[in-house]
């Protein structure tokens, strides 16, 4: 749920914002934990309709990269962090991510942590990053750190730009098989249903699907679904514009429930039990939490809080409880690596190999090493599934284009070689 705040600083300063949070008890607990003393939350209003032309507040991953990767070459060469900032500012293209960072850069200049200025921008700065920040700062290494995250920012922004590429030609195709179908039924087959009646006549006798293809698309023409509403306006509304507005409205229904906390943890249990789709997202998870947690060890992140920004960082609730406890038996004086072993949805190579650096102290390069392996892992399975769907799908097409022209264009030769005879 989305909260709206108003709330102080340590030093006095007012602020307002937005962010999620599960609960009310988790948002104060949130804004705690950036330094900042609540004085009012409340839940912000949902409006239904809210259309609205205004500035996009999103920064692209790949402008983070490069914002990073400046920002660790100007610490590392003594510039100081307002007048890095500044500069940096100022040539960006991204007029929100400028906002940011000129907030971010007040923040500073009042003595505020860089660390602690990021925290509150969480649409921009995740938890991660802005974890890693105040290590690399505590540490005196942020320059080393600022290259670690841009490199874990680039790997991030990668892997999603292969996935979204991969599915990118099916996606189009399947697109355009639907709005083929849809055309052809509501358009072209029922003036081919008239040429079949003229040449004919209303007893003519026709092939079985020619008489299911010419059903269908008389059913998407007229009102009998909308027509039992008591309603004028809609009971006129020919079904294929109905069901569509239905499911339209379905959609917007699950895109709403999966965003509530109980909605996401059934959302992402179904992605973990379906097939094929659950092998990819358990690998993107263990190639995100190799990676992260690597990243957080190497900056000198305790181990119990590396394990709490990890879990939230993977993108999956299901396995994100799972990293919860583990964290509590970690506490508790246990092994990573055991814990690991119990888990559903790590494969016991990754826990044997968690094993291999906790014996070693070299934790940090074996998980890089985990993350390498199943990031190149994902990339394979993702290019794989897209070489399998991509002729599928042209097969689907084709097949359904030649039934419809089969239905309806062998009827209507037929029939003109009878009147002919």
């Amino acid at each position: 749920m989305r909260y709206k705040y108003q709330a102080t600083t340590k030093d006095g300063q007012h602020i307002t914002g937005v962010a999620e949070a599960g609960t009310r008890k988790s948002m104060i607990q949130l804004l705690h934990k950036q330094g900042l003393h609540p004085i009012l939350i409340e839940p912000q209003k949902k409006r239904f309709w809210n259309i609205q032309l205004r500035q996009s507040e999103k920064v692209k991953l790949e402008e983070l990269v490069i914002f990073t990767r400046q920002l660790s070459t100007m610490v590392g060469a003594g510039v100081p962090m307002p007048r890095s900032l500044n500069s940096l500012q100022k040539n960006l293209n991204n007029e929100y991510f400028k906002k940011v960072l000129a907030d971010v850069c007040k923040n500073v200049e009042s003595g505020v942590s860089l660390g602690e200025a990021f925290a509150r921008h969480p649409k921009v700065f995740s938890t991660v990053y802005v974890n890693m920040v105040k290590a690399g700062e505590e540490g005196g290494i942020l320059d080393e750190i600022l290259k670690r995250l841009a490199t874990q920012v680039e790997q991030d922004a990668s892997m999603k730009r292969k996935i979204k590429s991969a599915m990118m030609y099916p996606t189009v195709i399947l697109t355009v098989t639907v709005i083929a179908f849809f055309a052809i039924m509501i358009f072209i087959v029922p003036k081919l249903s008239k040429i079949m009646t003229t040449l004919g006549g209303p007893t003519a006798q026709l092939p079985i699907y020619t008489k299911f293809m010419l059903g269908l698309s008389d059913f998407f023409i007229k009102p009998t679904i909308a027509g039992i509403l008591p309603i004028p306006i809609i009971n006129k509304l020919p079904n294929f514009i109905f069901l569509t507005i239905v499911l339209l409205i379905i959609i917007l229904y699950i895109s709403r429930y999966i965003k509530t906390p109980k909605g996401r943890f059934r959302y992402h249990s179904l992605a973990l039990r379906t097939p094929i789709v659950k092998d990819l997202v358990q690998k993107v998870a263990i190639a995100r939490f190799a990676r992260t947690f690597s990243s957080l060890m190497s900056a000198g992140v305790n181990v119990l809080e590396s394990l709490r920004v990890t879990g939230a960082a993977i993108g999956n609730v299901v396995i994100e409880e799972e990293l919860k406890i583990a964290a509590t038996e970690v506490k508790n004086g246990k092994p990573l690596s055991e814990q690991l072993e119990k888990s559903h949805y790590f494969p016991i190579t990754v826990s044997q190999m968690v094993l291999v650096g906790e014996e070693t102290g070299n934790m940090d390069t074996v998980l890089t090493k985990i993350a390498e392996f199943y990031e190149e892992e994902v990339k394979v399975q993702v290019d794989g599934l897209a070489s399998i769907i991509e002729p599928i799908l042209i097969i689907i097409l084709g097949v359904g284009v030649g039934l419809i022209a089969a239905s309806v264009m062998g009827p209507i030769a037929n029939l003109t070689k009878t009147i002919g005879n």
